[in-house]
Order: structure tokens, then sequence, then C-alpha cells
């Protein structure tokens, strides 16, 4: 039997549910990883990377910071063995894990290895998630703790990410940005110590730094969900779900549901905000140009430019060819 992760898989490319094409069959695997993990000499890595990755076909993203490595790439099975070979013989990353998925095509146009000075940036110097993370809740065990009235239950994620979905009774910080996160604790959390606090984001590396945010500030009794909300669709089934709506994806897909299938959500080109169908049918949406958030603050020069953008996609599928960045 197929996985959830494999339906969102194919949903996010377009392939049927059920298609009765094994997707190991299918020769592309998507690896997704990282690791908090002091790293020295990371332009050596980014170097080293890229030419593996050059080399076997691999493509993707890859963020590397002296705090660690973070990254989704895709290509063949012995591609991606290749990678992980070079990664493994470096200082630090010798048990770095996979999460492995399948799809029919590849889901990256491009190969992108990036320096960043934080692999998830929360902006606080001093954390580190290694030693003070908060406590990790299963999937299995996350309704048990949410629903009892003294924890104190925040989502970590974005206010537009918020809005499409989230735990019933979660608060919603507002933020714009993830550096926004430690404004808002300072000014709402409180100074009760002992309080419990359950905090949860899309795939767990945020809560990493969130919850180690807390814990330097004093704060004892901190969990985090383990593996991310895609964890917990993954795992809860619907009936006993506490979780209400879509859950935002930072890929073309946009969002999934709980069965992890491609939500009902475009993504605008111009100021890359999930749209919703009332969105996509007002006067001031235009396919690939903008939509009814950012149709008033677009420039002209922005406009011309994804005006431009929108009659090479037509012209490429005219060509019977897709042109890149195009969803």
């Amino acid at each position: 039997m197929r996985s959830a992760s494999d339906h969102w898989f194919r949903a996010s490319l377009g392939v049927a549910n059920n298609s009765d094409i094994p997707l190991t069959d299918t020769g592309i695997q998507v690896a997704a990883f990282y690791k908090f993990v002091p790293l020295l000499n990371i332009e050596g890595l980014q170097a080293n990377i890229r030419q593996v990755c050059e080399t076997v076909g691999l493509l993707g993203t890859v963020l590397l910071a002296t705090e660690g490595i973070n990254g989704t790439i895709a290509g063949t099975a012995g591609g991606v063995d290749e990678l992980f070979r070079h990664l493994r013989q470096y200082p630090g990353l010798e048990n770095l894990g996979k999460k492995i998925s399948y799809c029919r095509r590849n889901p990256f146009y491009r190969m992108k290895v990036r320096l960043k000075k934080e692999i998830v940036t929360l902006g606080v110097q001093g954390i580190d998630p290694r030693q003070d993370a908060g406590q990790y809740i299963a999937p299995e065990h996350w309704n048990e703790l949410i629903s009892q009235p003294e924890v104190r239950l925040i989502d970590t994620r974005n206010d537009y990410e918020v809005g499409l979905g989230t735990f019933s009774g979660a608060e919603n910080p507002g933020t714009q940005s993830f550096r926004d996160f430690p404004a808002w604790v300072e000014d709402h959390l409180g100074g009760d110590k002992d309080q419990q606090i359950a905090m949860f984001c899309t795939g767990g590396i945020r809560c990493e730094k969130s919850t180690a945010l807390l814990k330097g500030l004093g704060y004892r009794n901190v969990y985090h969900l383990e593996g991310g909300i895609l964890n917990y669709l993954d795992k809860v089934p619907t009936d006993k779900s506490l979780w209400q709506g879509d859950c935002f994806v930072f890929d073309n897909r946009v969002t999934v549901d709980h069965e992890l299938a491609q939500g009902r959500f475009e993504l605008c080109p111009a100021c890359r905000m999930p749209l919703s169908e009332e969105d996509l049918n007002s006067p001031k949406y235009e396919k690939n140009v903008s939509c009814p958030l950012c149709f008033d603050r677009l420039t002209p020069a922005r406009r011309a430019s994804l005006k431009e953008r929108a009659r090479q996609i037509v012209l490429a599928a005219a060509r019977g060819e897709k042109h890149l960045g195009s969803r």
C-alpha cells in the first residue's frame, strides 16, 4: 500500500493517486535532510556539493551555515547515494540522515547550494538546538498533550501560513517572518517559567530553534511536535485529527490537505502569497502577473517584467516546452 507521502508527491507533480506505476520504479528519488552541527569550511563544502550534484545530475536546494545543513534534492537513487557518501565524509555529518520519497518527474528546475548565516533564520545569537531544544512529542501523542487545558499551544509559523490551517486552539503570533518570533515571545509569553508550552511548525526545523529560544530564556516545560505538521498529517487518522484546514508547503503544491494531497490554493508569482478561489476570481488577479494582495503595490517596471514572463510561459507551452519557474 502506498503511503500518504507517496500521494502528496504524486499530487505535487500532477500524478493521479490511483496510478498503477510504482513510484519507486520511476527513477526519481527525493531526499530531504537537515542537521544542526558546527561546520567548518562551508565554502569548500559548498563547492564539493555543487560538483557532486552536477556530476550525478541532482537538482534541488541545499543551505549551508556554520550551524549546520538543510536541504532537499532529487535525482536517481544512485545520484542521491553518491551525494550522501560525500556528505558523510565531512566532519560532523557522518550520521546525516535523510527522508526519502519518490516522484515521476524531478520536482526541481535547477541546483542551488547557498551559504547562509542560519539554515533557518531566527536572528538570535547563541542558540544551540543541539543542546537546548524542547522535548519531542511524537504525532501519536500530540493530541493528548495539547488537549490538556493547562498547555499553551503556539503556532510558530507566519501569519499567512496560519491563516490557511492550524491546530484547534492554537495561538497565532501574527508574525510576518520567523525573525519576528523572538519579539512576540518577549511581549506575550509572560514570566511564568513553569507554564507548559507546546509549539509546532511545518516540518520541525523552526521548532528546533523556537524551543531552544524558550529554554534559553528559562522556560522549563517546552515541547514540540516531532517532524512537524506534515509528520502529524501522515501519522494521525483524519477522524482523530485536531488539525483544521490546509498546511502551507514551500513548493509548487502551495498547500496540502490532511491526506497530504495537493490543496486548493495557488501561489502568486509576484508576492508569493497563497491564493484562494475568491482571490482567483478577483478582477485584480492576472494569471502569472498579480493578485489582489499585490495588485496595488507593483511598480510599472515590476508589472512589465511579470507580463513578459507570463508571455514567455505561453510561448514555451505552445512549443511543447516548460518555462522555468512556471507551475
